[in-house]
This record gives C-alpha cells, sequence and structure tokens, in this order.
C-alpha cells in the first residue's frame, strides 16, 4: 500500500527534544520534526511552531489552558513595562526629579504587588488607585522631551528581556512535561517493589505450573508482550482473554527484565486470566548461544517516533504531528527465543483490547513477515534522512507496532534477524541513537514483507490526539496509546482512560495500599 500523493512539500529531519539531565532515563520517544527550505512564504504559526519544538506537550498545555481573570494584573504590567522605558530617560534631568520620584515610587509599588498577585483575586484592595496613580506619571513623563533613541533602545531591552522570560517558562514547562510522562509513577513503582518483596518472603509459594507443554504446542494462540510495568501487561492479557471467544487455547508469553522479573511472577500468579496461561520470561537470563550476550543486558521496548511533517500549500505553511512505533532490537530475537512455535501476535503494553483477535491466526499473508496496521499519513520517503538512499519503495506506507502478527517460519527461512543485524551494523558506523538504528533497520528489514491489516483492526493516537471519534474507538478491535499521554499517567487523555481502566482489576490489595488509581 502506498501513502496517499499531495501536492504539499514534505521533509523530515531530525529535532532536538527540550533539555533533560543526562541522569533522566533514556525514554523510547524519540522525534524527528520536518522543515523546509527557506522559500520567503510565510511562517508557521505560534502552535504548530510550539509542537515543532516541544511536540505533545502543546497539546497537552492547549487542552488544559485555563482562563486566568487577569485583566488588571496585564494592565499593571504593561504600565510597568512603559514606565521603566521611560524612568532611565527621566532620571537624567535635572528638572524632573519630583517625576523621577513619582515613576521610581510607582515601579517599585507595582513590582511588589506584582511578585504577590497572579490573578485580579489576589491583587490587594485600593488597586485602582494604584492604576491612576502609575497611569498619571507615564502621562506626565510622555510628555516630557526625551531622547526617543534611548526609550526606544530600552522598549527592546525590556521586549528581549520578557521573550527570554517567556522562553525559559516554556521550556521550564516542557521539561516538566517530559519528566512526567517519562518517569514511573511513585505508586506503580510502589507497586513493583511491594509484589518483589512479596516474592522474596515465600519464592516457594510462586511456583512455575506444569505448563511447559503448552508453553511451546504451535497450535495454540500465542501473545508476546515486551514490559516492565505490571499493570499495563495485567491490562492488555486481562482485555484480550475477556474479549475472546474462548481462553483455553490462549498463552501469553511476557518478556521483562531482571528488575521487574519477580515483580510480574507473583502479579501473574496471584491473578487469574479464565483459561489463558501466562509465562513470565526474564529477558536476561535467557540463553541464547547464537547472539553476543550484550545485547540482553538492557531491556528494548518498541521504540516510538514523534513525526512533525511540514508541508507547504502556496503561501501557508502546515506541520502535523504523527506518532509512529516499531520494534525494538530485542523483537528480532523472536524466532531463537521461540524456537518451536510458528506464529505469533506481538502486543506492545500500550494497547487495549475490544475484540476477540482469534481471526489474526486465520489470515493468510500470502508469504508476509509482519501483519500490521499501516501509517500512510507517513510514507517512507519522508523518513530519507534516517532511512538514507536505500532501493526501497518511497512510496510505502510506514507500518505500526502495536499489534503485529508473525509468521516466525517465514522469518526463519529469510533469516530476517541477520537481516536486520546487517542494517543495525552499517548504521552504527555513525553517530546515531540506538532509536535511529532500530527505526532505519526495522522499516528497511520489512520491505515488501509486510501485510497491511484492515485498520478496524487497530487505531492509533490515543495517547496524544484529543480529537479521535469515540465512535471509531468503540469499533476498534485494538487501541493504541502511542504517545507520551499513556493512560496510567496522571497526564493521560481523561476521555480515554475509561477504555484502559475498565480491564484493570482493581480489587488486588496491593494497588489500594500503593494508591494506584489511574
Amino acid at each position: 500500500m502506498s501513502a496517499t500523493d499531495t501536492s504539499h512539500h514534505s521533509k523530515v529531519t531530525p529535532v532536538s527534544p527540550p533539555a533533560v539531565p543526562q541522569s533522566l532515563p533514556n525514554t523510547s520517544n524519540s522525534k524527528i520534526a520536518g522543515t523546509v527550505a527557506d522559500s520567503g512564504r510565510g511562517g508557521v504559526d505560534e502552535n504548530e511552531n510550539c509542537e515543532l519544538k516541544f511536540g505533545s506537550y502543546c497539546l497537552w498545555r492547549r487542552e488544559h489552558r485555563e482562563e486566568m481573570k487577569d485583566t488588571m494584573v496585564k494592565k499593571l504590567k504593561d504600565q510597568l513595562f512603559v514606565a521603566r522605558a521611560y524612568y532611565p530617560s527621566i532620571a537624567k534631568l535635572p528638572s524632573q526629579d519630583k517625576l523621577t520620584r513619582a515613576l521610581r515610587q510607582n515601579i517599585q509599588e507595582v513590582e511588589r504587588v506584582l511578585s504577590e498577585s497572579a490573578t485580579d483575586v489576589d491583587l490587594p484592595p485600593g488597586i485602582e488607585k494604584k492604576i491612576q496613580r502609575m497611569e498619571a506619571a507615564i502621562t506626565k513623563a510622555k510628555s516630557v522631551p526625551v531622547d526617543c533613541s534611548n526609550v526606544d533602545k530600552k522598549f527592546r531591552q525590556i521586549l528581549d528581556m520578557t521573550n527570554d522570560e517567556a522562553n525559559f517558562h516554556m521550556k521550564q514547562s516542557a521539561f516538566l512535561y517530559q519528566l512526567a510522562v517519562q518517569t514511573m509513577p511513585k505508586s506503580l513503582h510502589c507497586l513493583s517493589m511491594r509484589l518483589t518483596v512479596e516474592y522474596f518472603k515465600s519464592p516457594s509459594v510462586v511456583m512455575e505450573l506444569s505448563q511447559a507443554d503448552r508453553f511451546s504446542d504451535p497450535s495454540l494462540h500465542h501473545y508476546v508482550i515486551f514490559s516492565t510495568n505490571v499493570l499495563a501487561s495485567s491490562v492488555v492479557i486481562n482485555s484480550t482473554v475477556l474479549c475472546a471467544r474462548e481462553s483455553k487455547n490462549q498463552v501469553f508469553h511476557v518478556l521483562t527484565d531482571g528488575q521487574n522479573y519477580f515483580a510480574m511472577k507473583l502479579w501473574f500468579f496471584r491473578n487469574t486470566f479464565k483459561e489463558a496461561t501466562v509465562q513470565v520470561l526474564n529477558i536476561e537470563q535467557l540463553n541464547l548461544e547464537s547472539h553476543d550476550k550484550a545485547i540482553l543486558i538492557h531491556m528494548f521496548l518498541p521504540v516510538e517516533y514523534r513525526v512533525s511533517l511540514l508541508s507547504v500549500d502556496g503561501p501557508s505553511i502546515h506541520s502535523k504531528m504523527q506518532y509512529i512505533s516499531v520494534f525494538s532490537h530485542l523483537h528480532y530475537l523472536l524466532p531463537e527465543i521461540f524456537q518451536s512455535l510458528t506464529k505469533v501476535v506481538v502486543l506492545d503494553d500500550d494497547v487495549v483490547v475490544q475484540k476477540d483477535l482469534s481471526a489474526l491466526w486465520d489470515i493468510n499473508m500470502g508469504g508476509k513477515v509482519n501483519g500490521a496496521v499501516q501509517s500512510c499519513s507517513v510514507s517512507l520517503g519522508q523518513l530519507k534522512s534516517y532511512l538514507g538512499e536505500n532501493s526501497y519503495d518511497k512510496n510505502s506506507c510506514a507500518w505500526m507496532s502495536g499489534l503485529n502478527i508473525v509468521d516466525l517460519a517465514r522469518w526463519r527461512e529469510l533469516d530476517l534477524t541477520k537481516t536486520y543485524q546487517r542494517l543495525v551494523r552499517e548504521v552504527s558506523m555513525g553517530e546515531e541513537s540506538k532509536e535511529a538504528v532500530a527505526l532505519r533497520g526495522s522499516l528497511l528489514t520489512f520491505q515488501d514483507l509486510v501485510y497491511a491489516l484492515d485498520g478496524v483492526w487497530a487505531l492509533s493516537g490515543l495517547g496524544h490526539d484529543y480529537g479521535l471519534n469515540i465512535e471509531a474507538i468503540k469499533k476498534a478491535a485494538v487501541l493504541h496509546y502511542n504517545g507520551n499521554m499513556k493512560p496510567w499517567l496522571e497526564l493521560g487523555i481523561p476521555r480515554y482512560k475509561k477504555f484502559w481502566k475498565k480491564f484493570l482489576n482493581q480489587e488486588d490489595q496491593l494497588l489500594s495500599e500503593c494508591n494506584v488509581h489511574p
């Protein structure tokens, strides 16, 4: 399938995210932004320019902007701005000592009031008289002959300082937003730690049931989830099971890291999901002899990218932001991890299943390897700054992780893991990040090997798009909360949280003890 052609010119180049301390954990959310060569056209509007710089923070800010009742506060700030511009010139005139004192006194009074007031409600009694006195002083200052160039220079200095202050606060707010969406909430961290402690209090209780034959039975429906989030992976499994016509043929494989392994193990021992079977695997302890064990030191989750595309339409420039997600490095170990399986469905941990997925196993992919929903708003040609000038179809659509049916038998036949590793080695010679390597490697590895699933199978955008149609959400088989605003975060989009929350097992006592209330 090809991306829809438009007359708009689009181009994709990297953009730097807001400054984040080096100690902050590396996020899987990479950014790619569009730029357009200078052609003398009109610029991008304020909202679109904000999205290019700060991504989904701007969407969140716009949605949560509060109308402040600060008409008088703004008037005071304007007066202070003008008074400061005139004061230096007036102060140099010996004949204007009285006016100089009046301006200085009014400036000090207004500065003190503004330091304690953000809205009109905070202003002290009698503020109207202060405004009138300041207005009178400014009017008199304007009537005094002064060097206009000095006043103009002061105005420009104050304007520059104000812009710098506004930019600082914007960057600070964007950083705090990024910190909030990238950091594990305290309640979920508490849950993971409590489960880990409980596991080691009585490790003998948590025994692997005698179900090894089910874990490797290719006739069953196997689902794979990479996750370090107990609650998120639990919702994925619970929603899949509850929406299935029958659960006895369902087997879930949760792959996590050593830090979260014991918490996951105990959680899925304490909670049952009808007749489905859940296996928890520690990715760091898998014995994969043909691979360098160094790549298993870190847990790689599916990688998300923010793609901001600039399009030129006559005199106007518009930007559109999209999120795409692709497989991580660990996904390319699936054929070896599950050597006895021929087909698996891979689910990201930020999805919710709303309908029976058994029909996926009946799809004939015609020799394709990766069944995925495609995002045709982003073509491979628009990502050429990351993909290079290799021989690939520039009009092909980018595919999405989240819901993928993978033909492992065909994968082994084509040795796609080797293809991916070769592409990674080619890119790794440069200075690209791990995320950039994953993007290029994933999209090119499956070139011409993606089976396009019907769009009704999965709906993306619930983690960043406030404008999704509720009826479309209800009809989708899988909801993908791709983007920064995950449903388990306080910053998650409120109107979409209910679709995730209804599959959360809220009866577990540890949830209340850790104050887990998504």
